[in-house]
């Protein structure tokens, strides 16, 4: 037996708000894991405690989101509370009312990228990064590790910190070569900047609870005990589930309990998982009881049955090899700036992003300052199919003095007319100032 922990629960299934009836991401997801958890009695336990969400703002999300045109004209109120019970329960343990704490929230987030110009992978606005900037800014910067569980790769996460030092993003998830969003491979390392804190961990289809422990135990642990975060969130989908009718992997509700177990995140985000009825319930049952210390031996599936869920010996062996070489690259992550940058003053980056759930279609290119004392100044010329275009600098959480002395300098110095920009937009999370011309 663990040891008991206090463990505070946010609910918002978001009754008003699906893609569509019919969809995948709809209420349902939650009703089912709220029903369950009512029936086992979890809240009969003294250390378990529901709190209501609250409400994120605006600025909360222009904090660390370039939203075009704006950010209203993206999310509906749905939006603001499934993040402000992100935030609600990063409070309660900010505040030290609980030892840690699950957003059971949607609509989810983590394909949310920094430019939005509409929805990702069901996502509008990244949940867990409004939640991190509003934890920096209330109660002063954190180092922060994010382990990202959900199968498919946590793509718009990676890339709102991609380029940021203080934040280490792990990413475990089915092989993107075969499911969205197609990417999330060991060489998508982070930027010049940040060599590192992005960790990818692609695992092949039909991987058992056995792959993904040993991942956890083998890779995470001793990458995430070297980062030494002051918090660990758990963005936390439940699509690896066998049960899983939009994925491929043989994940288990014992599984799942047993990794937060070990991972012991201090807040917990609910992500993707579509299977209602098969597997939420189990699953988030699982979690919550292993997060609060609480013993979760008996939670299982009607149909669970772990001899046909066993992985085959040869992706036993494939993930053996591919553990020991990304923690390798861990080891390594020193040694590959000099060789990437070449002596250049900035690194550039063009991308093409597709917006599958609004049929938006975004050329983007991102230019950032070398900086071997912060993150470094971010510019993001960025156009989409929709017609606009935006501008955007960035200066980035305790930018040293000459990104922002530049950063500044190159925000006053575009032309909107001669760039052909519709928005023009200085971010500076030091001083929380969101400006658009």
């Amino acid at each position: 037996m663990t040891q008991r922990r206090k463990t505070g629960l946010v609910f918002f299934p978001a009754f008003d708000w699906a893609i569509s009836p019919t969809h995948p991401e709809r209420e349902e997801r939650l009703l089912y894991t709220q029903d369950q958890v009512f029936e086992e009695g979890l809240l009969d336990f003294e250390n378990i405690v529901e709190y209501k969400p609250g409400l994120a703002t605006i600025e909360d999300i222009n904090r660390i989101h370039i939203c075009v045109p704006d950010a209203r004209s993206v999310i509906t109120e749905s939006h603001l509370i499934s993040a402000g019970g992100a935030i609600t329960a990063a409070e309660k343990v900010l505040e030290g009312a609980v030892d840690n704490a699950f957003a059971l929230v949607r609509p989810p987030g983590h394909h949310a990228m920094r430019v939005v110009h509409g929805a990702r992978g069901f996502c509008n606005i990244n949940i867990e990064a409004v939640m991190i900037e509003h934890i920096r800014r209330k109660y002063g910067h954190r180092r922060v590790a994010v382990i990202d569980t959900d199968c498919h790769h946590g793509d718009g996460t990676q890339d709102i910190y991609w380029h940021d030092p203080d934040t280490l993003c792990i990413s475990i998830h089915q092989d993107g070569r075969t499911l969205y969003p197609g990417s999330g491979f060991p060489d998508e390392f982070g930027g010049p900047n940040a060599l590192g804190t992005t960790i990818n961990i692609p695992l092949p289809p039909e991987t058992s609870d056995e792959g993904f422990l040993h991942v956890l135990e083998e890779v995470i642990l001793p990458i995430v005990q070297e980062f030494k975060p002051d918090l660990v969130i758990n963005s936390a989908g439940q699509d690896n589930h066998y049960t899983d009718p939009i994925t491929n992997m043989r994940f288990s509700a014992q599984g799942y309990a047993r990794l937060n177990e070990r991972l012991k995140p201090d807040i917990a985000v609910l992500e993707g998982g579509y299977s209602i009825e098969g597997a939420l319930p189990y699953v988030n049952v699982g979690i919550i009881l292993a997060m609060a210390g609480l013993d979760y031996s008996h939670v299982r599936e009607p149909d669970y049955d772990p001899g046909a869920l066993r992985q085959s010996d040869e992706i036993t062996r494939y993930i053996r090899e591919m553990s020991k070489d990304v923690l390798e690259l861990w080891k390594r992550r020193h040694t590959f700036k000099a060789e990437i940058v070449k002596g250049a003053r900035y690194a550039r980056r063009n991308r093409n992003i597709y917006y599958d759930t609004d049929g938006i279609r975004e050329q983007q290119e991102e230019t950032v300052r070398i900086c071997n004392d912060c993150g470094g100044f971010i510019a993001v010329n960025s156009m989409a199919s929709t017609g606009n275009r935006v501008y955007a600098v960035i200066i980035p959480s305790r930018s040293c003095d000459l990104c922002r002395l530049e950063g500044e300098r190159h925000f006053h110095g575009v032309d909107k007319a001669k760039q052909g920009v519709h928005y023009l937009v200085l971010q500076d999370r030091d001083r929380d100032v969101y400006v658009v011309k």
